[in-house]
Order: structure tokens, then sequence, then C-alpha cells
């Protein structure tokens, strides 16, 4: 996964120690219902289409330039779908992240699917009965993002 130069910037100063940082996930559907995925460069998984807004960017339009950069899909961004802290992750380099994620549900107006950066190693369109195994905290996002629902969130205890 490329890091920004912004994250390059504060991992001088900062080391590998936990950084909280936003992250923005985008559902991706075409007028068919099918799942828009990526099979990651780094692990190999699919997973739904994610990245980390530029400083100052809305989250909106963080999910739809994620999702061409990584895939040539244009979309449109349609509805907040999700927010969630998700758990602390230690990349490969030692380098320790925690995300704020912030889930948009998305629906593709053009491009076609095909790997357009170096972060995946395959995209594709899904059948929503048919996805590739995904971690649970990816099947809530897609099944909030099916649904018409307020956006989903942890209670509070």
């Amino acid at each position: 996964m490329a890091t920004p130069d912004f994250i390059r910037t504060i991992r001088a100063d900062a080391g590998q120690q936990l950084l909280w940082l936003p992250g923005v996930s985008a559902v991706v559907f075409d007028d068919d219902g099918r799942l828009l995925l990526g099979r990651r460069a780094d692990s190999g998984a699919w997973a739904i289409i994610a990245g980390m807004p530029e400083p100052g960017e809305q989250p909106a339009a963080c999910a739809v330039r994620e999702v061409f950069e990584e895939t040539a899909v244009h979309c449109v961004a349609e509805r907040l779908v999700l927010v969630q802290a998700m758990p602390p992750h230690t990349y490969p380099n030692g380098d320790i992240c925690q995300f704020m994620d912030i889930t948009i549900r998305c629906r593709a107006i053009g491009g076609t699917a095909r790997v357009n950066d170096d972060e995946s190693l395959e995209v594709g369109w899904f059948e929503v009965s048919a996805l590739p195994e995904l971690p649970a905290h990816e099947m809530l996002r897609v099944e909030q993002a099916r649904g018409d629902g307020a956006a989903w969130f942890e209670p509070a205890p």
C-alpha cells in the first residue's frame, strides 16, 4: 500500500507509534446490484475499496477518488453507511495505525473495473449472494449498505 506523503512526514517525528487516522470505505454497487471488490496486493485478500482522505478532503470525495484510483470505476457517493473505530493494526514494517472508518455507499456510473494502481492484484464485480470470503467487519459494511436504514454505529455503553 502506498503511504501518503503526509503520513511519511508524521512518521519522521512519531516513529512507529500508534497513529489514530481517518479511513474511508466505499461499498460500490452497479445497476445490477453487484458489489465492487479489490484483491489487496499487501494481503491477497478480497476487500471493499478503502483509503485515507488527504488533509482537508471530505469523506465522500475520498471515497469517489479511491474507487477511481484503485479500480478505474467512476462512482457517486449516495449515503453514509457506518462509522466505526477499528482495532489497531501493525503493518509489516512495524508501523501501528488505528482507523476511524467512515463507510459510504456508492453507485457506479461509468468506467470498466480493472486494476488501476499497485494496491490491487485484481478487481471485479460480485453478486452479493456469491461474494468471496470477507472479514466480518466488511460483511457488516455490505449489509448496512444494502439497506436504507440510518448509519450504523456502536452504541455507547
